[in-house]
C-alpha cells in the first residue's frame, strides 16, 4: 500500500475505534444510575467500597458523596461511564487496532500478538478485580490516620480518581509477567538472567507494591504475592519456551519462521570418473 493509503486506513480505524469508545461512554454514563435486572447501577458498585466504612450518610441512610462544584457530579458520572464503556467494548477497538497492524505482520507475530491481547485482557481483568477488593482496606487506614482529628468525607472525584487509579495500577502490575515471557521468547530476555535476577526482581516487585497500594501491609501482600507468583510462572515458561527453541535448533530448524520453508541442504555426491554417464560415442 502507498503512505496515502495507509494514512487513509489508519483514519478510518481510529474513527472506528473511537466511536466504539464513545458509544462505550455512552452507555456507561446512562448505567451510572440505571439498575440492569440484576445488575446493579454502577455507581452502586463504585460506591460500595466507600459505603462499607459508614462515613456519612444522606437522608433514608443513602450512602453520599460531597460534591462541592457544579460540575463535579458529571465528571465523575463521565469519567466512571467512560472507564467502564472502554472495559466493555475493549473487543470492538482492540479489533480496530489489531486490523490495522495484522497486515504488516508474519504469522508466528500475530499469533503472539493474539495471544498477548487475549491472555492480557484476563490478567488485567484479575488484577482490577482484586483492586476492588483491596479498596475498602485501605480507605479504612488512611481514615484512621487521622481518627478523633478529622471529620472525613470524600468528595465525588477525589474518591473515583482514587479507585479507577488503584484498579488501573493493579491491573498494569499483572501485566508485567506476561510482558516478560513476550521478552523472552524474542531473546531479550534469557533465563540464565531471570534465574540469576529472581531475588532482585522479587524485592523490587515487594517495593512496588508498597508504593502503589495504600500504606497498608494487608494491601500490600495482596498485591506482591500474586506479582510474585505470576513472576515464578512468567520465569518457568521461559525456561520451557528456551528448552523448546534448543531442541529445535538439534533438529536442525532452530531458527526459522514457521513461513519458511525447511532448507534443503543436500549436496550429491563427487560421481568420479568412474561413475560418470557414458558418451553416446563409446556406446556405439
Amino acid at each position: 500500500m502507498a503512505l496515502r493509503d495507509h494514512l487513509r486506513e489508519f483514519r478510518n480505524r481510529l474513527g472506528f475505534a473511537l466511536l466504539f469508545l464513545l458509544c462505550g461512554g455512552a452507555f456507561g454514563f446512562f448505567w451510572f444510575s440505571t439498575d440492569l435486572g440484576p445488575i446493579p447501577s454502577l455507581g452502586d458498585i463504585v460506591l460500595r467500597p466507600y459505603c462499607q466504612l459508614e462515613l456519612t450518610r444522606g437522608p433514608d441512610e443513602q450512602c453520599l458523596l460531597l460534591q462541592t462544584g457544579p460540575l463535579d457530579a458529571f465528571m465523575t458520572r463521565f469519567k466512571v461511564g467512560l472507564a467502564a464503556g472502554a472495559v466493555l467494548t475493549a473487543p470492538g477497538w482492540l479489533y480496530q487496532i489489531w486490523a490495522f497492524l495484522a497486515p504488516g505482520l508474519r504469522r508466528i507475530e500475530r499469533r503472539l500478538a493474539l495471544a498477548f491481547v487475549t491472555i492480557g485482557s484476563v490478567l488485567f481483568a484479575a488484577g482490577a478485580v482484586l483492586a476492588y477488593l483491596v479498596v475498602p482496606r485501605g480507605l479504612t487506614l488512611l481514615i484512621h490516620l487521622g481518627e478523633n482529628v478529622f471529620s472525613t468525607q470524600f468528595r465525588g472525584s477525589e474518591y473515583i480518581n482514587f479507585v479507577l487509579v488503584m484498579l488501573f495500577a493493579f491491573g498494569v502490575s499483572f501485566l508485567l509477567p506476561l510482558l516478560v515471557v513476550m521478552l523472552n521468547r524474542i531473546g531479550m530476555l534469557p533465563y540464565d538472567k531471570l534465574k540469576h535476577w529472581r531475588r532482585g526482581i522479587i524485592f523490587a516487585l515487594c517495593v512496588f507494591s508498597a508504593f502503589v497500594t495504600p500504606p497498608d501491609p494487608l494491601s500490600m501482600i495482596a498485591l506482591a504475592v500474586p506479582m510474585t507468583l505470576l513472576f515464578e510462572t512468567a520465569i518457568q515458561i521461559s525456561r520451557i519456551q528456551e528448552r523448546r527453541k534448543q531442541r529445535r535448533e538439534q533438529h536442525g530448524t532452530g531458527g526459522l519462521s514457521p513461513d519458511e520453508p525447511t532448507p534443503n541442504e543436500y549436496v550429491a555426491a563427487d560421481s568420479g570418473p568412474e561413475h560418470s554417464p557414458r558418451s553416446t560415442d563409446d556406446i556405439t
